[in-house]
């Protein structure tokens, strides 16, 4: 019952938005006219047909909204054929011919019970109901944001109506009133006729300003000033739900049938435009898209390569988004631009999309099309694109999940004109996917081919390009060395012989290693000591507790996962087979 009594006055309290203004001089034609036969039949149709109107968008979502812009279409016609005959006579009756002849045919029918006025009072109002849909304030936002949260019942319907009907008694008591000033206005001007003339003025300005949307544009947003703190202090003093409150400031002032749907504009910077995404060498898990394809949808674009521990970091949070929000709009692209000569070969990608399950289009960029067309220099990176084809945003790294997301929501809402929501995705990321402990990290990334190794403390030298026997050495923090004997490549150092090794000194939770099988494709057997023992609760995703593991494709390996406290540890790597491929140290 509170509900009903707070929707009534809101309805009320529609008669002083600016909103209404256009509408008002329809109510004043009625005046001088018996109240019965002519003011409350067009109250009583305006009524209906926006409680009808009303209902059907809470139920019928965007096709109702389409009905009822058909239907503003048809009530500025017959508004503004009503002005022209208040204006013109002579127009009026060759208008009105058609409608005077079924009158008749009505008036003569048998059954026939009540006069013409009705009829036509009535026909006024349904256009009326139609036009004046669109001055909505918070309180009718509150019942609309109720039924799209709730599911549209009778019990909606009732509150809608309570709102029209006090819309209609801020009408009548107006009506009233406009018969003083209609009566004042003869007396002044001395003709009736003038009277009528300067209504049908009013009406065809009211139309204009209608077709215009003045009604819903600018005098809606003047509207806000003036009638949401009124409405908002009625929800105060009757109690209403805080949330309900929340979800009637969002809705507030907006075309009615959007009254769920509030408006929203993103304030984040325009950097750029998307650029184009020719030149990819392949597709995977999509045809070819092109920008013009899609605009219209928010696009985040990930450039990635899959060995890379960073981009591996990543990828959960993007795989969440894109199954999150695709059905909002949100279509992500993954730009696979390879490190390693190993990340061109598209078998060893359409591998990583199974092992990653990741579903998204991913473009492979082996010539680096897209990657120049970006001027991008980084893994990962993330370009947020709006629906209009403009960049929003950007990150360059692992990392600002959060705010990520968030632009992605408010790119979102700002396409499809609703307010963002905000809650997050929380990955359950597993072995090298999981986050880093970045409070124990002391050790960097550290490339073993040499063309940019560093920090190698074998006593032999590096020598590139030739098979060599190499030993440990002493390696401090952050310091490597191998032993047996390699050949280092400019990318990578190739095991020559069984039972060589790689040594690092790192400090840090997790130890990852690029590993690629022999030449020939067969696996390489390997075995991980940590300070000269298995590791045990320490073992990587890649190895048991005993350190054994094996290299069976070209990937990223997770060695060592510190259990317990991390701290300065000795690693040790031994392959039992020849053959095998390191590439690149990571840590985590």
């Amino acid at each position: 019952m509170t509900l009903l009594v707070i929707a009534y006055l809101g309805g009320v309290l529609t008669i002083l938005s600016p909103c209404i203004l256009p509408i008002l001089p329809f109510v004043f034609t009625r005046t001088g006219q018996p109240f019965v036969k002519s003011g409350l039949p067009m109250l009583i149709g305006m009524a209906i047909t926006f409680g009808a109107v009303a209902t059907l968008a809470a139920v019928g979502g965007g096709w109702a909204v389409h009905a009822n812009e058909y239907g503003r279409y048809a009530a500025i016609m017959l508004l503004a054929l009503f002005g022209v005959t208040l204006v013109s006579p002579q127009l009026a009756s060759i208008l009105t011919r058609p409608i005077v002849a079924l009158g008749n045919r009505l008036l003569n029918s048998p059954g026939h019970r009540s006069g013409s006025t009705v009829g036509s009072s009535l026909v006024l109002g349904i256009a009326t109901g139609l036009l004046w849909a669109p001055c909505a304030g918070p309180i009718l936002g509150l019942v609309l944001t109720g039924a799209a949260l709730q599911g549209a019942n009778a019990h909606t319907t009732l509150l809608l109506l309570a709102y029209a009907a006090g819309a209609a008694t801020s009408l009548a008591i107006a009506l009233r009133v406009g018969n003083r000033v209609y009566a004042a206005m003869k007396n002044s001007l001395g003709s009736g006729e003038r009277v009528r003339r300067a209504l049908g003025a009013a009406v065809l300005a009211g139309v204009t300003a209608i077709a215009l949307g003045l009604d819903t544009g600018f005098l809606a947003r003047l509207s806000y000033a003036n009638t949401s703190t009124f409405e908002q202090a009625i929800l105060d003093t009757f109690g209403a739900d805080r949330e309900d409150q929340a979800a009637t400031m969002v809705a507030s002032n907006t075309p009615m049938l959007a009254a769920a749907k509030p408006r929203f504009k993103s304030k984040l910077p325009v950097e750029g435009r998307l650029p184009s995404l020719d030149g990819a060498v392949a597709w995977l898990n999509s045809p070819p898209l092109t920008a013009e394809q899609l605009r219209g949808k928010v696009v985040l674009v990930d450039f990635w390569t899959y060995s890379c521990i960073n981009c591996i970091r990543t990828i959960p949070y993007v795989k969440a988004w894109a199954e999150k929000y695709r059905d909002q709009g949100l279509v992500v692209i993954g730009v696979h631009a390879p490190e390693f000569a190993f990340e061109k070969k598209i078998d060893n990608v359409k591998g990583a999309l199974k092992d990653f399950q990741i579903n998204y289009p991913v473009a492979i960029d082996n010539n680096y099309s897209i990657w120049q067309a970006f001027q991008n220099s980084y893994w990962p990176a993330l370009y947020f694109v709006d629906a209009k084809g403009q960049i929003r945003h950007h990150v360059f790294g692992e990392g600002e999940y959060d705010t990520s997301e968030k632009v992605i929501q408010e790119l979102l809402a700002d396409a499809s004109n609703q307010m963002p929501e905000n809650s997050m995705v929380t990955p359950n990321a597993q072995g090298a996917e999981a986050a880093p402990d970045l409070g124990n990290i002391r050790s960097g990334e550290t490339y073993i081919g040499y063309k940019e190794a560093s920090n190698f403390v074998s006593p032999e030298g590096l020598n590139g390009n030739t098979g060599k026997d190499y030993t440990t050495g002493e390696p401090g923090l952050n310091q490597w060395g191998l032993s047996g004997n390699w050949t280092i490549g400019s990318e990578q150092a190739t095991l020559n012989k069984a039972g060589g090794g790689i040594t690092y000194r790192f400090s840090a939770r997790d130890l990852h290693l690029v590993l690629g099988p022999a030449a020939d494709g067969k696996p390489v057997r390997f075995q991980v000591t940590v300070d000269g023992k298995a590791p045990g609760a320490s073992h990587g995703a890649d190895t048991d507790a005993d350190g054994n593991g094996s290299v069976t494709e070209t990937r990223l390996y997770q060695l060592v996962r510190q259990a317990g406290d991390v701290g300065e540890r000795i690693f040790t790597v031994r392959f039992l087979d020849p053959g095998v491929e390191a590439y690149v140290f990571t840590f985590g």
